[in-house]
């Protein structure tokens, strides 16, 4: 069995499921390989979904070695993918933990084993409160992190946990952020009164470090970084403010930040905290298991800018993409494609890589010829311009890399996975 397959084998696929051929009847998910498809063939119907098992494989490993190379750990945000499979993979790349950002999201990865979770946001609400400590209590092994950035959120979690009485302390980090920004405390003086709200909670509530998410950030590079490196000095300036203040729970102290942009500034900073306690850094970069072809794309060659080093062993490649057929060429300077914003996200627009003719003398796709470029979207089509020489006639096959994976991820509930030939290998099945 695939090693992609075996915590979502046994779900069944037939023609109901997105990316299936009509009239299939239903089989296991986990005996996908053997049905011998193949893209190129079109053994599946268009539009399609498809993660290239080299390329991630390839990013996995690639990220293990460029975060081990700091001493740090990784967390990655399972919110980009929601899917279990992925997770294991990076689990068995040697990450930490698997971060979520709802409790949904960590009931999925609970249900598939994950035993140490970090929710990358505040724990609030009722049910999603009763959940975590009904977690906590049911399974001894589970680790679990949470943030807090308000004494009022910190009393209702102390409350939470007086009464769930699960007999250890729910652990959480205190939060900064930005004037303007989205969660988290503006400065350091709100930030203690909530660290010493956290201590005074004892022995329910346990303050383990700090945390922010540093990613929402000027689109100017130059200001971008600037505000970034001066967010990161302010989580170490809150840390060092707690530690000084003896507000930290005794053991490690945590300092976590990180999305798929500024991690290797994350890195370089909570590694030099200058902590007197042993200190644990984490990043949560969740986009680079697959990566893609515009944003994130930029921001890693941004970081190969910042740190060379992060061009050892290739850099991280694109490993998702979304198949199209041209449908129509009702003008000679425009196709119309069989995908849509049901198929990709739309944020950032998907860009046209390469094409291929079937029942031609192609055996692989081509990149695509300069002057195709997507113009808009509806539903189920894309608008693409095109030079009035493009080769393009109706029946080619196009594959669009995209940009924001989480956006594309929630459009489909399976994804084929290929090797380098397009033959399906495996597939991965996602939870939203």
């Amino acid at each position: 069995m695939n090693d992609f397959m075996q915590p979502v084998g046994h779900f069944m696929l037939d023609h109901k499921t997105k990316g299936m051929p009509g009239g299939i009847a239903p089989f296991p998910m986990a005996e996908i390989a053997a049905k011998g498809w193949n893209i190129l063939r079109e053994d599946l119907p268009l539009p399609l979904a498809v993660l290239k098992k080299p390329a991630m494989d390839h990013n996995a490993a690639w990220m293990r070695d460029f975060v081990a190379r700091t001493g740090a750990v990784i967390a990655p945000h399972g919110k980009t993918t929601m899917a279990p499979q992925l997770f294991g993979l990076q689990l068995d790349d040697g990450a930490w933990a698997i971060t979520v950002a709802t409790t949904q999201q960590m009931a999925v990865a609970r249900d598939f084993g994950v035993s140490r979770i970090i929710l990358a946001n505040q724990l609030v609400g009722k049910q999603a409160i009763r959940y975590v400590f009904d977690e906590l209590k049911r399974d001894p092994a589970l680790e679990f992190f949470c943030i807090v950035d308000s004494e009022a959120n910190v009393a209702q979690l102390a409350a939470a946990a007086r009464e769930a009485n699960i007999g250890r302390p729910l652990q959480v980090f205190l939060e900064g952020g930005w004037q303007g920004g989205r969660t988290g405390v503006r400065d350091i003086q709100t930030g203690l009164r909530v660290a010493r709200a956290v201590k005074a909670a004892s022995p329910h509530l346990a303050l383990r470090g700090v945390e922010g998410f540093e990613g929402l950030t000027p689109a100017d590079r130059t200001a971008a970084e600037t505000q970034v490196r001066d967010f990161l000095d302010m989580l170490v300036q809150l840390a060092q403010a707690c530690e000084r203040d003896d507000l930290f729970a005794p053991g490690e102290v945590i300092l976590t930040a990180g999305g798929s942009a500024f991690y290797d500034m994350v890195l370089a900073r909570f590694s030099h905290a200058g902590l007197k306690s042993p200190t644990r850094v984490i990043t949560r970069s969740g986009c680079y298991i697959t990566q893609d072809s515009t944003r994130y794309r930029r921001f890693f060659s941004e970081i190969m800018d910042r740190t060379p080093e992060a061009g050892q062993g290739g850099g991280l490649l694109s490993a998702i993409e979304v198949w199209a057929y041209v449908q129509s060429r009702p003008e000679p300077g425009k196709v119309l494609l069989t995908v849509g914003a049901r198929d990709f996200g739309t944020d950032d627009r998907p860009i046209a890589e390469s094409w291929f003719r079937p029942g031609s003398t192609m055996t692989r796709p081509e990149p695509i010829p300069p002057g195709h470029l997507v113009t808009g979207h509806n539903d189920q089509h894309t608008h693409m311009t095109v030079p009035e020489d493009s080769p393009l006639q109706v029946g080619d096959m196009l594959t669009f890399g995209i940009g924001h994976p989480c956006l594309t991820f929630d459009k489909w509930q399976v994804l084929m996975v290929v090797d380098d030939a397009y033959n399906v290998v495996g597939a991965v099945r996602t939870f939203f």
